[in-house]
């Protein structure tokens, strides 16, 4: 008892200040990493952490020797590897405290105009069923992806969009980066996802928007190609079966100043899709073979695996 008053003693309202921020700090950094190969790479640290110690605990200086030596080059190689969670991670600092709710009206504006275009292209490229694959820069920059596309510089418009997409256009192989309400480049070539997926259930531009999103804090809306279908993704989580209006109310809640990192979409015209903070919420999680997928959301019964089998992607091949 006297040791139970003697812990409860030491506790004061910065201990429990420091255990609280020091939890959501743990928080912050698994969420930062979940669905990527990071954590992986981090389940390998952490198995060569346990060796080290258990090759202490028995006295094995071989061993321990070999281990300490690598940790120098270690810590070089893990800046490394975990360069995109870091650059991540900075940005999402970076980003705590803006100033948005400040700026004019006119952002406002701007944010309407592109969610209008966007989502009048993709509603008029899903009924054609030309693929499509529009990347929506938001805080974060995007010109190293602007570099590896044609520079366009050009006035948004749901028309300009629809012809760069019509599926004989030389640029239509490739994605449309959008900055601001103009249209940056087309034909850019994203990264594919780094998050496991299913090949079979995610086409060439999906995982291209997936692995944009992964690395930026981009929206990027695709286009199926076989199916017509119009899917919303942000922070690497994936929303299917948007009709116009549903992806205009998406894109204006994730645009606007101040806005939210995680739109609600309403669904089947009576659902909706809970906002959480930096992803897109879930009204139906795809079931996982194996290892766990991307974030997938649907806001109509969920497609057939082969869904994604056709199209051509941001890097060539099928979408």
């Amino acid at each position: 008892m006297a040791l139970v008053e003697s812990l409860l003693g030491q506790i004061t309202l910065s201990t429990l200040v420091d255990i609280g921020i020091t939890a959501l700090l743990i928080y912050w950094l698994f969420s930062l990493i979940q669905g990527t190969r990071a954590v992986r790479l981090l389940i390998g640290v952490a198995v060569l952490l346990l060796v080290y110690a258990l090759a202490q605990l028995f006295d094995l200086r071989l061993l321990s020797q070999i281990l300490q030596t690598g940790t120098y080059v270690g810590i070089f190689a893990l800046v490394v590897i975990f360069q995109p969670e870091l650059r991540r991670a900075l940005e999402r600092i970076g980003s705590v405290g803006s100033l948005a709710w400040l700026v004019s009206p006119g952002e406002q504006r701007v944010a309407e105009r592109v969610a209008a275009a966007v989502s009048l292209a993709a509603a008029r490229l899903a009924a054609d069923h030309s693929g499509a694959l529009i990347v929506i820069a938001r805080e974060t920059g995007l010109d190293e992806f602007v570099e590896t596309g044609v520079a366009l510089d050009a006035d948004l418009s749901a028309d300009l969009l629809c012809t760069i997409f019509f599926p004989r256009s030389p640029l239509h192989d490739g994605a449309v980066i959008v900055r601001g309400d103009r249209i940056a480049a087309a034909g850019a070539t994203l990264p594919l996802a780094e998050t496991t997926v299913q090949p079979r259930r995610i086409g060439t531009r999906h995982r291209a928007a997936l692995g944009i999103t992964e690395q930026t804090d981009a929206v990027v809306v695709v286009v199926s190609e076989e199916t017509g279908r119009v899917s919303l993704v942000e922070r690497a989580r994936i929303v299917r079966n948007l009709d116009e209006r549903q992806l205009s109310g998406a894109l204006l809640a994730l645009l606007r100043p101040g806005g939210s990192r995680g739109a609600g979409i309403l669904t089947d015209g009576a659902r909706s899709v809970a906002a959480m903070p930096g992803r897109l919420g879930a009204i139906q999680r795809l079931p996982s073979r194996g290892h766990g997928t991307a974030g997938e959301t649907t806001a109509a019964p969920p497609p057939s695996p082969d869904e994604h089998a056709a199209g051509v992607g941001a890097g060539g091949g099928p979408a």
